[in-house]
C-alpha cells in the first residue's frame, strides 16, 4: 500500500482526536495570560467586567473570558500645563504646572473616565484658579511650597473616583506681565532705598550714642581727677592746718611767702623776653621767708 494511502487512512481514524488536541491547544493558549509587572489587565466576559489580572501567571475561560484593557500601573507625567489666575489683589499670573500620577485602580479608570490626562489637566487648572484667588501675589511668590500642598491634596481627592493616585503635583513657574513687573521692581528699588536710608540713619544715631558715651566718659574723668585735686588740696590745707596749730602764725607766714616764691617762678619760666612786675613787698616776702628757713634750720 502507498504511503499516501496509509496517511490518508490514519487520518481518516484519528481526525477526531487531532482536532480535540488542536482545541485543548488552543484553550489552554487562550486561557493563560502572563501580565508584566509593570500592567494590570481588565477581563470582561460577555461585555462586563470581570476581573483584572495581576502581574504573574493568570488563568481565565477561553472563549468567555476577554482582556479589553491592558493598563499601565507605572508613574505618569502630564505635560507642563500653563493657566492663567488672577489674585486676590487683582493682578493677573500665568501659572505652569505638572502633574504626576499612576493608576492603582484600572476597573475604575476605564469605566469612569475616557480621557484621563485631559480630566486631570481640567482638575489642575480650576484648582489652581481657586487657590491663588484667594492669596495676594506676595503670597503667592512667597507661600508656593503651601500652594503645591493645597493642590496635590485637592486634585487626589478629585480623581480618587477614578482610581488614580496624584504622586505629585509641581508649580514650577509664576510668570506676571510687563508691567507688573516693572511696579514690582520700582517697588524693589524703593524698598532697597528705605532700607539704605534707616540704614543710615541707625549708623548716625550709632554715631551719636558712640559721642555721647565718650563725653560722659571724659567728664566722669576730669571729676574724677577734680575729686583727686580736691582730695589732695584738702590734705595740703590740713597739713598747713596742723602746723599752724603746732607752730602758730609763723608757719601760715612761711607757707604765703612760699606761695609768692612759686608764683613768681612760673612767670618768669615763659617763654621770650617777659617783664615781670614785682610787688612792692615782694623782697619782703623773699626775706621773710629766707628768715624762716633759717630760724627752722
Amino acid at each position: 500500500m502507498p504511503i499516501e494511502d496509509m496517511f490518508a487512512e490514519f487520518l481518516g481514524q484519528n481526525v477526531v482526536y487531532l482536532l480535540l488536541a488542536v482545541f485543548i491547544i488552543i484553550c489552554v493558549l487562550a486561557g493563560v495570560r502572563i501580565v508584566p509587572q509593570s500592567e494590570k489587565y481588565v477581563v470582561e466576559r460577555l461585555g462586563r467586567l470581570r476581573a483584572v489580572l495581576g502581574p504573574g501567571i493568570n488563568f481565565i475561560v477561553p472563549f468567555l473570558d476577554r482582556v479589553r484593557h491592558q493598563v499601565s500601573i507605572l508613574e505618569r507625567q502630564l505635560p507642563s500645563m500653563t493657566q492663567d489666575a488672577i489674585t486676590s489683589d487683582n493682578v493677573l499670573v500665568q501659572v505652569e504646572t505638572s502633574v504626576f500620577y499612576r493608576i492603582i485602580e484600572p476597573e475604575k479608570t476605564v469605566y469612569r473616565i475616557r480621557d484621563v490626562d485631559g480630566a486631570i489637566s481640567t482638575t489642575v487648572a480650576g484648582i489652581v484658579r481657586s487657590e491663588i484667588g484667594r492669596m495676594e501675589l506676595d503670597q503667592v511668590q512667597a507661600n508656593r511650597a503651601n500652594l503645591i500642598d493645597a493642590v496635590r491634596e485637592q486634585v487626589a481627592e478629585q480623581v480618587n473616583d477614578w482610581g488614580i493616585e496624584v504622586t505629585r503635583a509641581e508649580i514650577l513657574d509664576v510668570n506676571l506681565d510687563q508691567a507688573t513687573r516693572a511696579a514690582m521692581l520700582q517697588q524693589l528699588n524703593a524698598e532697597r532705598a528705605r532700607r539704605a536710608h534707616v540704614t543710615e540713619a541707625e549708623g548716625q544715631k550709632r554715631a551719636v550714642e558712640l559721642q555721647a558715651d565718650a563725653q560722659l566718659y571724659a567728664a566722669e574723668q576730669e571729676a574724677k581727677a577734680r575729686r583727686i585735686t580736691a582730695d589732695a588740696e584738702a590734705y595740703a590745707t590740713q597739713v598747713v592746718a596742723v602746723a599752724i596749730a603746732e607752730n602758730g602764725l609763723e608757719a601760715a607766714q612761711y607757707q604765703v611767702a612760699l606761695k609768692q616764691v612759686e608764683a613768681l617762678n612760673k612767670l618768669g619760666s615763659g617763654q621770650g623776653n617777659q617783664t615781670v612786675v614785682l610787688p612792692a613787698n615782694a623782697i619782703d616776702a623773699f626775706g621773710d621767708a629766707f628768715k624762716m628757713l633759717k630760724g627752722r634750720g
